[in-house]
């Protein structure tokens, strides 16, 4: 008795184990949205987004900094010395000239300056495209976050699809084998004919060859994966090979109408337009005078000379001015010019860019509806080709045991079945990025 409640126990620990063994394999599978909140975090595109969000806060520094006053202090302590120095000399007031002489000279001051400029409107004009140029980093990094999560999608789903694909190959793989081996009996005691072995053979090849293939492709899919997400293949871990969907039906009036009022690229394009503007605007402005306002003051200046032992001394207490000017660069118009000439071919791509991104959406929004229903209408016929192909095969093999089909027609049976299974798993998949699709372009990609 206390044996077997040790082999319970046993097999109680065991249990427990195996539970806490498919919890952990459950939470290793990765699935879509896991591989999207990661690409969103390590993906090449996002990082280089959000440096050029970086990029843009700083030219708006730069551009307050145009703006605002700058203030500027120093604090001079000089030394000198001059040994064997001779010629004529001011000494007292008076010219004289005698032996080489030794002099020596101190001086310290603390100063303070300004300067300030008061009217510059090309100033405020790039500040304003800075600014715009800022928000459109920021919907830009909206719209490659989507794009992102819509390309990491779409190569999830080409992972899964190459898996269930291999899958089903190494099914039809194992078929053929098993067919091959049968019909070599037959042949053997001569119920069937050797063009009938060959054939078996040939289709046992194919087989091979497509099975290998498959599993191939699934590396490869991985790879293409790993990289998307921003991690080593090695790394990937299983990957979640579910697929199901559930048909949905769109409006493809509010879709667009959605799309138009999410979709950060459009967004970006606007902001784009209006930084593109404020430029074009500064490059013209910088012909015009601009007035410019500074000040400077300087305390305790002190400066001390000795020659031949005597000492003099020179300095103020404190010294303070004040200007205003008018600045107008009349020599640099050529540069001027050129700076507008550039800023117009800027504004012209940038109200291109804005305009074709309008122009096309509905477009967009209908094609991507399009390809929604055109993989929900072969998901469909696939189920209905599956459906058959599964009674056929049953009708073929009853009819193969009672001797009224032949092994060829059985085989065919299998292969059919076989490609109705391909056509259901790409049909699925073919949905879930459509789906995937249909998101972003309503801008909620992620």
């Amino acid at each position: 008795r206390m044996r077997t409640m040790g082999v319970m126990r046993s097999r109680a620990i065991l249990a427990a184990l195996g539970v806490l063994w498919a919890g952990a394999a459950d939470a290793a599978v990765l699935t879509a949205e896991e591989a999207v909140k990661i690409a969103l975090m390590k993906n090449t595109q996002i990082i280089n987004s959000q440096a050029g969000v970086l990029e843009s806060r700083g030219r708006v520094l730069g551009a307050y900094g145009a703006l605002l006053p700058t203030f500027s202090g120093a604090l001079t302590r000089e030394d000198s010395r001059t040994d064997g120095s001779f010629g004529p000399q001011l000494i007292a007031g008076r010219l004289l000239s005698g032996p080489p002489t030794d002099s020596r000279a101190n001086g310290s001051s603390t100063s303070l300056s300004s300067s300030w400029g008061i009217l510059t409107p090309s100033s405020w004009a790039d500040l304003s495209s800075a600014r715009h140029s800022l928000r459109a980093s920021r919907f830009e990094l909206g719209a490659t976050r989507n794009d992102v999560a819509l390309a990491t999608r779409r190569q999830f789903y080409e992972v899964v699809k190459a898996i269930r694909l291999a899958d089903v190959a190494g099914g039809a793989l194992k078929l053929a084998r098993d067919d091959e081996r049968r019909i070599r009996a037959m042949f053997e005691v001569g119920s069937v004919s050797k063009s009938d072995l060959l054939k078996a053979q040939v289709r046992t090849a194919q087989s091979e060859f497509d099975e290998i293939a498959a599993r191939n492709l699934v590396v490869v899919q991985r790879i293409g994966l790993a990289g998307q997400i921003g991690v080593k293949e090695s790394a990937l871990g299983e990957v979640d090979t579910v697929l199901t969907v559930e048909p949905r039906t769109y409006d493809e009036a509010t879709v667009t109408a959605e799309a138009s009022r999410n979709r950060p690229d459009l967004m970006a394009a606007e902001a784009t337009l209006k930084a593109a503007r404020a430029a074009h605007s500064a490059a013209r402005l910088s012909r015009l005078p601009f007035v410019t306002m500074g000040g400077s003051a300087t305390f305790n200046s002190r400066t001390f000379t000795t020659v031949f032992d005597t000492t003099t001394a020179r300095g103020f207490d404190k010294s303070v001015g004040a200007r205003i000017a008018i600045n107008w660069n009349i020599f640099d118009l050529r540069l001027a010019d050129a700076q507008i000439a550039g800023a117009r071919a800027r504004l012209d791509r940038a109200r291109e860019a804005h305009d074709a991104l309008q122009r096309n959406l509905q477009g967009e929004v209908h094609q991507q509806l399009l390809a929604y229903n055109e993989a929900v209408e072969q998901d469909k016929v696939a189920q209905r080709g599956l459906e058959s192909a599964v009674e056929n095969l049953k009708l073929t093999q009853e009819k193969y045991k009672v001797g009224s089909a032949t092994i060829l027609e059985l085989i065919d049976a299998q292969v059919q079945l076989q490609t109705a299974q391909s056509n259901v798993v790409r049909a699925l998949a073919a949905i879930r990025v459509a789906e995937a699709q249909i998101d972003r372009v309503r801008g909620h990609g992620e």
